[in-house]
């Protein structure tokens, strides 16, 4: 069984930063994709930060140049550093697993295997 222990979330400035992190609770395999999501709407997530099984990053143009997402060699931890934060990147983020694949954009809840419980981000204008 996987958990997912996301940290990091909190207030800041339009124009500031903050880093979360996720620890990995159990066993991610090699093959697994990790991420970060947020929550869009209701029933919505979008995916901004991704790491695929091979370490290669990709994201969703609108963090591009922004966020960086970082991984440990062990898949014990996952972070996203994100700089330059507007009001618009205001939401809920979860970290995420999946052993298969793990998409940029938005996407109903059940397209990702794992999810952590999620920390609040808000930025004021």
């Amino acid at each position: 069984q996987v958990q997912l222990q996301e940290s990091g979330g909190g207030s800041v400035q339009s124009g500031g930063s903050l880093k979360l992190s996720c620890a990995v609770l159990g066993y991610i395999y090699s093959t697994y994709c990790m991420g970060w999501f947020r929550q869009v709407a209701e029933n919505q997530r979008e995916g901004v930060a991704v790491v695929d099984n091979d370490g290669s990053a990709r994201y969703a143009d609108s963090v591009k140049g922004r966020f960086t997402i970082s991984q440990d060699d062990a898949k014990t931890a996952l972070s996203l550093q994100m700089n330059n934060l507007t009001p618009e990147d205001t939401a809920m983020y979860y970290c995420v697993a999946d052993p298969f694949f793990c998409p940029i954009g938005v996407v109903s809840a059940g397209a990702v295997h794992y999810w952590g419980q999620g920390t609040q981000v808000t930025v004021s204008s």
